[in-house]
């Protein structure tokens, strides 16, 4: 098995080893002007790539409210203890420096499609001639019975880049001695399939040195869910008799939650936690509604371009569009936003666009040294994203194979980390 590691990874998704040299951005230069909204794994991969790979041709704006990223994808491995906190928060810095990025930390209010402008809510408007739309997610709070905003500071989702999944760690280490960790995972579609049980190992990883006879309750929205088979294997070696998972099917529904007595109700009984996590169901970030280029709750895409099927000027990344048959993850958008930014600037350019190739991997830690994964290649077809081969590990694998797992996905990480901010 080839070990996917920083270089491999750079190597395989066509980065440079030399960066380009470029003139500092002026609104004011008849330039095209790219502007790219949100500064995760979909935006700021595609603001990297118009830049370097346009040697200046393009103006490129990066419009993202925070200073600090730090990525969902790997927040799980904080919370079981195998990564810190400061691991997996990055900065805009090398984008600005070293690709004369306009990186501009502000919210995005509004697009005006007609004009082709960006609201800020600084009350600036910036102008573009292809806007690219990366905006994750957000939470439909109301899709469960008495959650709301406030209710996330007692029973954390986690599921943003951001603080919760802090909080979250800190329930679980203060739980009380053999107390119940209650985990609601979203229904389908949501960011990272396999997330919510992985979540639920690292937690697990935690209890078993901290609280072992605690116990961990699965309330699944699901009847079933991404590896499933490769988790409850993994629970049953790793965390024997601790975790529990009941799917949809069997209690019937979750009827309500109580953020208050952290109590969850569903159709058969009602649970009481010691600490919980709740997970929404989700739907694009709303700068894409704001917009227009949604149909519900995500924004479909034209497959070969990632442009929007409401504006051939606008392109929607990532978690918030309809990518057919690819997961709403890191690696995904990551894979999209090279796509587009091909696409940009050929249009922009007359540079040459190449075939449109996708590809995607999610890796889950269940153990220690314990790392499974699943993932695909895709093609673009007239009317979705295919997939074009896939695999997955498979249950009963050797220790060694399940360690290099893992190291490949620590190496993924640092290759992607890059790839998105160098």
């Amino acid at each position: 098995m080839k070990i996917l590691n920083r270089r491999t990874f750079l190597a395989g998704t066509g980065v440079a080893a030399s960066v380009l040299a470029m003139p500092a951005i002026s609104f004011g230069q008849n330039k095209p002007r790219v502007v790219v909204i949100g500064g995760g794994a979909g935006g700021a991969t595609a603001a990297r790539y118009i830049a370097k790979d346009s040697k200046g041709a393009i103006d490129v704006t990066l419009i993202e409210a925070s200073k600090q990223y730090y990525s969902c994808f790997f927040s799980n491995l904080y919370l079981g203890g195998f990564r810190d906190y400061a691991s997996i928060g990055h900065t805009y810095e090398g984008l600005a420096i070293n690709h004369k990025i306009n990186v501009i930390h502000d919210w995005a209010l509004s697009v005006d499609r007609t004009a082709k402008v960006v609201k800020l809510a600084s009350g600036a408007v910036v102008p573009y001639d292809k806007l690219v739309l990366s905006p994750g997610i957000d939470m439909k709070y109301e899709s469960v019975s008495g959650y709301s905003v406030d209710a996330q500071d007692t029973m954390p989702h986690g599921w943003k880049s951001g603080s919760q999944v802090q909080l979250i760690k800190s329930q679980v280490e203060n739980m009380k001695e053999g107390g119940t960790f209650i985990m609601v995972p979203p229904p389908n579609p949501y960011r990272c399939p396999p997330g919510p049980y992985e979540r639920v190992s690292m937690i697990a990883h935690i209890l078993k040195q901290k609280n072992p006879t605690a116990k961990i309750l699965v309330l699944d929205q699901k009847p079933k869910f991404s590896k499933q088979a490769l988790f409850q294997e993994g629970w049953e070696n790793h965390y024997s008799g601790m975790v529990e998972w009941i799917g949809s099917d069997f209690h019937g529904g979750i009827k309500n939650v109580n953020p208050e007595t952290l109590e969850i109700e569903t159709e058969s009984e009602t649970f009481k936690a010691d600490a919980a996590s709740v997970v929404p169901a989700q739907k694009a970030g709303s700068i894409a509604n704001t917009a227009g280029v949604t149909d519900g709750d995500w924004a479909p895409i034209v497959p070969a371009t990632m442009a929007s099927k409401a504006d051939p000027n606008v392109y929607v990344l990532g978690d918030a569009s309809v990518a057919s048959s690819m997961p709403k993850s890191g690696f995904s958008a990551n894979s999209q936003a090279k796509v587009a930014a091909n696409a940009i600037r050929g249009e922009l350019t007359g540079s040459k666009v190449f075939t449109p190739r996708f590809a995607n991997t999610c890796w889950s830690l269940i153990a220690t040294n314990d790392g499974v994964k699943v993932g695909a290649n895709y093609s673009a077809g007239k009317e979705k994203i295919e997939v074009v081969d896939k695999f997955i590990s498979k249950t009963g694998e050797d220790t060694a194979v399940r360690k290099m797992t893992y190291e490949e996905s620590e190496g993924w990480y640092s290759g992607i980390t890059t790839d998105m901010f160098s």
